[in-house]
C-alpha cells in the first residue's frame, strides 16, 4: 500500500512535463494509493492517444519512491494534495474550472488490460462460433431433414441472439450517446429480415459482423500481450555497490540517479548509465540493431535492457528506469498506435450517415405506402402486399450484406494466396494500404542483410598458412561466447577444421584471448592486442579491414594472419530495390549502424538515401517526417528497435525467421521466410485485391441502388428481392475468389 504522499519532486516533474505538452488539458487529479486518474480537459481531445501518453507517466509513479513533500509549484504548474488526491493545474483564470470537462482515465496495470483482452476476444469467438454453428445447423435442418417450423426457426434465432449480442451492446452504448452507427442498422436488418420471414438471412449478416468484431479484439489483445511481454522482460533486480564496497540486491525501480551498480558477464544491464569501472562489450542488438557487439570501457554509454557479454563492469545510473531505452521504445509503441490512422471498412466510414439515411427511407416509404397511396398498413392481400411488408423488403434490399462481404471476402481470398507463399498478412489494413505505399524504409541489418557475421577471407602473413591460422583461431575462440567467436567456429567447422588442444586460456578483457597451444602462446584478438613489441612496426603496414567487415587477428611464434568477418547482404536485397524503383516506389535506408557501414551497403545496393547511427527514436521521427511530408511510408525491420516504426509507420512489415517478438507483434505484413523478395509479391497481391474492392463495392452498391429504386415502386417480390440480394453475395464472392489463383 503506497503512503499518502504526493510523489517524489523527480516523478512531479514527469508530472507537469506531461500536462504542460498537452493541448487542451489544464489540470490532472490523482490518487496513487486508489489507482485513480482523472483529467481536466477544455474542447475536443484525443483520448486514446492522451491515455498512451498518459500511461508512461502513470507507469512511472508505480516505480518511484514516494514519501518527500510536495512543492506548491512545479514548473510554474499549481500543485496541491489532499487526503492522498495530488492536484496539479495550469494557471488560468478563476473561472476557467467551472468550464473544464472532467474525465476518468485507466490507470495501467499490464496484466489486468491483457487478461481483459483476451477472455474480450474470446467471448465474441465463442458467441461468433456458436452463431455459426445454430445457422449451419438450421440451414440443414431445412433443407436436408424437412424439420418442423419451429425447430429452424429455434436454430435461427440461437444464431441470431448470439450473433448479435455484442452488437447489441455496442448499438446501446451508441444511443446513450445519441449516435448510430453500422452496428444498429445490422439489428435493424436483422429485425426487418425477421419481420418477413428471411430468419437465415438475417442470422448471416449476424455472423460475419461478429466474426469480423472477434478477430479485430483478437489482434488487440495480441497487441496487449507483446507490451505486457516487454514490460517482463526488463530487468528487475540490479546489484548496488555500497559505500563499503559491498553489493546488495534492489529492485530496479527503487535506483536513484548517481547510484553505482555492478553488472556480471552475461546479465542484462539494469537502466542507462556509464561505465566507471572495468571493460567489457555489449550486445546492443535489441535497441539498435548494430549486429556487431559494441566496446565499452571507462566513460561508456550503456543501455538498459542490453547485454553484458564478458567483463564484470561498474555503471553509475544517469536515468531511472521509467527513462530507459527499453521503456521509451514500450511508451513508443503504445502512442504509435494511436497515431496511427487504421484502414476502416467502407460501411464504417459512412455508418451513421448510412443507417439513418436507410432507417428514415423505409419509414417514409411506409407512411407514403400507407398514407399517401392507400396500401393497407399490415395486412397482405391477393392483389397487393402491406405497406409494412414492402416496408420490410426495401429494409432488406437496402442492408449492406453484400457490401459487409465485397471486402472481408477479398481480404480473406488475399491472406489465403500470401500464406501459401510464405507472406502473412496481419488484417485487411494492410493488404488495403500496402498498394498505396510510395515510400518503403528499410532497416540494414537483419533486413537487406543477413544478420549474421560470416567469415569471408582468412589471410596469413606471409600467405599460405591461412589453414594453420583458421585452427589456432578456432581452438582458442571454442572457448569464448562472443558473437564474432561463434562464426569463426561455425565456419571452421563447415571447413572440416578441428580445435587443437588448449593447454591454458586466459581472457584479455576488451582485448582477446591468450592460450597456450602445442604451437606455444597463442593470441587471438584485436588488432591493438598484437600492436606490441617487434610486431608494432610490422602492423603499420597491414591496411586496415576492407570497410564493412571486421578483423580477427592471430598470433604466435610460427603464425600470423587476420580472419575478415562480414555481414551478407541478402540475395534477393538488389533486385527487390530496383523493382520498386521501377515502380517509382522511393526506399531509404533507416539503420542504427556505423554510417560507414551503411554508406557500403547503400552503395552495393543502390539506395540513395542512408540514415545511419539511429535510436530507435530517430527512426520514428524519420517516418513521420516523411508521414508530414505526405507520404505513405511502409518501414521493414526485424528487431526490437525497429518496433516504434513499425508502429508508426502506414504500413509496417517484419522479416518472420529472426524478427523479435516485439517487431512481429507490430507488423501488419510478416515475411515469414526472411525472403526479401517477398515484399514484391505481397504488394503485388495488394493492388490486385484493392482493385477487386473496388469492383466488389461497384456491384454491391449498384445491385442496393437498382434494387432500393425498384422497390419502392412496389415492383419487387421479397423473392425477388431475395435472390438479386444473395445473387450480388455470391458474384463478390466468386469475384474476390480469383485472387487464389493469382500469379506472384
Amino acid at each position: 500500500m503506497m503512503p499518502d504522499a504526493p510523489p517524489t519532486n523527480s516523478w512531479s516533474q514527469a508530472l507537469a512535463d506531461f500536462l504542460l505538452e498537452q493541448q487542451g488539458v489544464e489540470a490532472i487529479r490523482l490518487n496513487p494509493e486508489e489507482r485513480s486518474v482523472q483529467i481536466a480537459t477544455l474542447g475536443q481531445v484525443d483520448a486514446g492517444l492522451l491515455q498512451a501518453q498518459l500511461n508512461e507517466v502513470l507507469r512511472s509513479l508505480d516505480a518511484s519512491l514516494l514519501g518527500e513533500s510536495p512543492e506548491s509549484t512545479v514548473s510554474g504548474l499549481k500543485m496541491s494534495s489532499h487526503a492522498g488526491e495530488l492536484t496539479l493545474q495550469k494557471p488560468s483564470c478563476i473561472t476557467a474550472p467551472r468550464f473544464w470537462k472532467w474525465r476518468d482515465f485507466e490507470w495501467p496495470e499490464a496484466e489486468e488490460m491483457e487478461r481483459q483482452s483476451a477472455e474480450e476476444w474470446r467471448m465474441m469467438a465463442i458467441q461468433a462460433a456458436i452463431c455459426g454453428l445454430a445457422l449451419v445447423t438450421g440451414y440443414l435442418a431445412e433443407t436436408f431433414f424437412a424439420a418442423p417450423e419451429w425447430l429452424v426457426r429455434g436454430f435461427f434465432g440461437v444464431s441470431l441472439i448470439s450473433g448479435g449480442w455484442d452488437a447489441a451492446k455496442d448499438a446501446w452504448e451508441n444511443i446513450q450517446e445519441k449516435r448510430l452507427d453500422v452496428h444498429f442498422l445490422m439489428l435493424a436488418v436483422a429485425t426487418g429480415a425477421v419481420a418477413i420471414g428471411a430468419w437465415e438471412e438475417g442470422a448471416l449478416l449476424l455472423f460475419l459482423f461478429s466474426t469480423s468484431g472477434a478477430l479485430e479484439h483478437y489482434v488487440l489483445h495480441r497487441t496487449h500481450r507483446e507490451i505486457n511481454a516487454l514490460t517482463k522482460a526488463a530487468p528487475k533486480q540490479a546489484r548496488v555497490v555500497l559505500p563499503d564496497g559491498k553489493t546488495e540486491e534492489r529492485a530496479v525501480a527503487g535506483l536513484r540517479i548517481g547510484d553505482v551498480l555492478q553488472v556480471r558477464p552475461s546479465e542484462l544491464f539494469p537502466v542507462d548509465g556509464t561505465v566507471t569501472h572495468g571493460e567489457s562489450a555489449a550486445d546492443e542488438s535489441t535497441l539498435t540493431g548494430e549486429a556487431v557487439p559494441i566496446d565499452k570501457g571507462i566513460g561508456a554509454e550503456v543501455f538498459g535492457g542490453t547485454l553484458n557479454l564478458w567483463g564484470l563492469v561498474q555503471m553509475r545510473v544517469d536515468r531511472p528506469a521509467t527513462q530507459s531505452a527499453l521503456a521509451r521504445i514500450i511508451s513508443m509503441i503504445q502512442t504509435a498506435q494511436h497515431l496511427r490512422a487504421p484502414s476502416q471498412r467502407f460501411t464504417d466510414r459512412f455508418g451513421t450517415n448510412y443507417t439513418l439515411f436507410t432507417l428514415a427511407s423505409v419509414f417514409l416509404m411506409f407512411f407514403i405506402w400507407w398514407l399517401a397511396i392507400g396500401i393497407p398498413p399490415f395486412e397482405n392481400t391477393d392483389s397487393s402486399k402491406s405497406a409494412f411488408y414492402r416496408a420490410m423488403t426495401l429494409l432488406v434490399v437496402m442492408s449492406p450484406c453484400a457490401l459487409v462481404l465485397s471486402i472481408p471476402s477479398a481480404i480473406l481470398a488475399a491472406i489465403a494466396w500470401g500464406a501459401r507463399r510464405g507472406i502473412l498478412f496481419r488484417g485487411g489494413a494492410a493488404i488495403e494500404k500496402l498498394a498505396e505505399v510510395d515510400v518503403i524504409a528499410m532497416d540494414k541489418t537483419g533486413t537487406l542483410t543477413e544478420g549474421n557475421l560470416r567469415v569471408a577471407l582468412v589471410e596469413s602473413f606471409p600467405p599460405g598458412r591461412e589453414t594453420e591460422v583458421l585452427r589456432l583461431c578456432v581452438t582458442l575462440d571454442a572457448n569464448s561466447n562472443h558473437p564474432i567467436a561463434h562464426a569463426i567456429t561455425r565456419h571452421a567447422k563447415e571447413q572440416g577444421i578441428e580445435p587443437g588442444t588448449l593447454l591454458e586460456f586466459h581472457s584479455i578483457p576488451g582485448q582477446g584471448l591468450r592460450g597456450l597451444t602445442k604451437d606455444g602462446i597463442t593470441y587471438v584478438g584485436r588488432r591493438e592486442l598484437m600492436n606490441q613489441g617487434d610486431f608494432a612496426q610490422w602492423l603499420k603496414d597491414v591496411p586496415d579491414a576492407p570497410l564493412g567487415f571486421s578483423e580477427v587477428w592471430v598470433l604466435n611464434a610460427h603464425t600470423m594472419g587476420r580472419v575478415l568477418l562480414k555481414d551478407e547482404i541478402r540475395s534477393g536485397s538488389k533486385a527487390v530495390l530496383a523493382a520498386l524503383a521501377s515502380e517509382n516506389v522511393r526506399t531509404i535506408m533507416l539503420t542504427g549502424d556505423r554510417r560507414a557501414a551503411a554508406i557500403q551497403v547503400a552503395e552495393e545496393l543502390g539506395v540513395a538515401d542512408v540514415r545511419a547511427g539511429l535510436h530507435p527514436e530517430d527512426k520514428v521521427s524519420a517516418i513521420r517526417e516523411l508521414t508530414l511530408q505526405g507520404k505513405k511510408v511502409a518501414m521493414v525491420g526485424d528487431g526490437v528497435n525497429d518496433a516504434p516504426s513499425l508502429a508508426a509507420a502506414y504500413v509496417s512489415i517484419a522479416m518472420g525467421a529472426r524478427g523479435s517478438d516485439a517487431a512481429l507483434e507490430q507488423a501488419d505484413v510478416v515475411l515469414m521466410q526472411d525472403k526479401i523478395e517477398k515484399l514484391l509479391s505481397a504488394r503485388h497481391i495488394s493492388q490486385q485485391a484493392r482493385r477487386i474492392i473496388r469492383q466488389n463495392l461497384a456491384i454491391s452498391l449498384g445491385s442496393v441502388i437498382i434494387m432500393a429504386i425498384a422497390s419502392l415502386f412496389g415492383i419487387v417480390p421479397l423473392t425477388l428481392g431475395v435472390l438479386t440480394h444473395e445473387g450480388s453475395t455470391v458474384v463478390v464472392c466468386l469475384n474476390s475468389l480469383r485472387l487464389l489463383f493469382a500469379q506472384e
